[in-house]
């Protein structure tokens, strides 16, 4: 009997699995992969549950893969909700509950279609699902603990399709070949305290804070590239928490995002604001500390076949014809690219992260439809 990815997404949302608590999720989907066949294993690191799946042998000439997370957002202002968030519940076509778009309708469309697809039509090759509960949270031992797994034990994907929601507004308009890269910078500049109506016998670093981040932030990066909309520094904040009226601080601090496509590198960036740094350290007399927290690298799948293969599936399904994108923010793809070609499609991620969060019901079954073509399609 064909797996009915509504119910499995019902279930999955009941799973209270706020990252990195694994809240059942795992569990659950190790007993229904189990018992379609697939060899598990779990995969569990420091204190994140991952769970690997593979149906055929090991290191077949070709194994499709997909990756997805069934960790969630924390739920917000709980009092907001109208509908409860770990219940599941349908109403006017929609199935309500924290994580239905992001992503447990992505996760059980894609098990339930890779258990009907290889009980159906056993493949010549493998499908492996690797699925974490590390994705909404630090990341660091969620899929990188997969993918380390496997080449530990010569486990591999000839390709991935990371089942994150994609579409904007309409469902099959865009699937993702590349991402952003992402990182933040923390700035604190020190200077010696004083008081405001003797300001010769302090050293201010709110002005040369200002300057910095005028200099940083008004710099144009780049024009964008062929994937790529332009990159993007956005100041964040700037701390003093100086509750005085009459005291110059001693220190305030401040932190940037850059969102950055594929014509610069972490590094580059890095190198580029010290400078900047240290020239308004110098001009002002005071001292700066910068740190820098990278979240991932800008990475493109060139278009090819894996690409034309997701994009012919969405279109035979849904007759949209999906868009090639690089927007958003970050997601596990960046890991999974050193480790095969990889490419995102799903479905409207509309509420992700909301209150309120929903899907489309008959949407859940599309994507279930989408995923089996696409499967059926690579070996064929």
């Amino acid at each position: 009997m064909p797996i009915d990815p509504v119910a499995l997404t019902a279930e999955l949302v009941r799973c209270p699995s706020i990252t990195p608590h694994e809240g059942g999720a795992l569990v659950l989907l190790e007993d229904v992969l189990t018992k379609g066949g697939f060899t598990c294993t779990r995969v569990d690191r420091g204190d994140v549950s991952n769970l690997y799946a593979r149906w055929g042998r090991q290191g077949a000439n070709r194994t499709f893969g997909f990756n997805g997370h069934t960790d969630v957002v924390p739920l917000g202002d709980e009092a907001a909700w109208t509908m409860p968030p770990f219940e599941a519940e349908i109403k006017d076509g929609y199935l309500y509950g924290r994580g239905a778009t992001d992503m447990k309708s992505g996760v059980a469309a894609f098990a339930a279609a890779a258990i009907d697809f290889v009980q159906n039509t056993p493949p010549d090759g493998a499908v492996v699902l690797a699925i974490t509960g590390d994705e909404e949270g630090d990341a660091v031992d969620g899929t990188t603990a997969l993918l380390d797994w496997m080449a530990t034990n010569n486990e591999a994907m000839s390709v991935c399709l990371v089942g994150e929601p994609t579409c904007p507004d309409v469902m099959g308009e865009a699937m993702k070949i590349g991402r952003r890269g992402s990182m933040t910078a923390f700035f604190t500049m020190t200077g010696v305290q004083g008081h405001a109506a003797y300001p010769h016998r302090a050293k201010n670093p709110m002005p040369a804070m200002a300057r910095l981040m005028d200099v940083l932030s008004s710099r144009v990066l780049d024009e964008g590239t062929t994937h790529f909309d332009p990159s993007s520094l956005q100041v964040l904040t700037i701390d003093t928490g100086n509750p005085a009226t009459n005291v110059i601080p001693s220190h305030t601090k401040a932190t940037v995002n850059i969102r950055f496509n594929d014509t610069h590198s972490s590094a580059d960036l890095t190198t580029w604001m010290q400078e900047e740094a240290d020239k308004v350290a110098a001009a002002f007399d005071i001292q700066v500390d910068m740190r820098v927290r990278v979240s991932g690298e800008s990475f493109v799948t060139p278009p090819g076949d894996l690409s034309d293969l997701v994009g012919k599936a969405v279109e035979s399904e849904t007759g949209v014809k999906p868009e090639l994108s690089t927007t958003g923010g970050t997601s596990d793809a960046r890991f999974v690219k050193h480790h095969c070609p990889v490419v995102e499609f799903g479905l409207v991620g509309k509420t992700m992260h909301q209150v309120d969060e929903r899907v489309a019901v008959e949407q859940i079954g599309q994507l279930k439809a989408i995923y089996t073509r696409i499967l059926r399609d690579y070996f064929a």
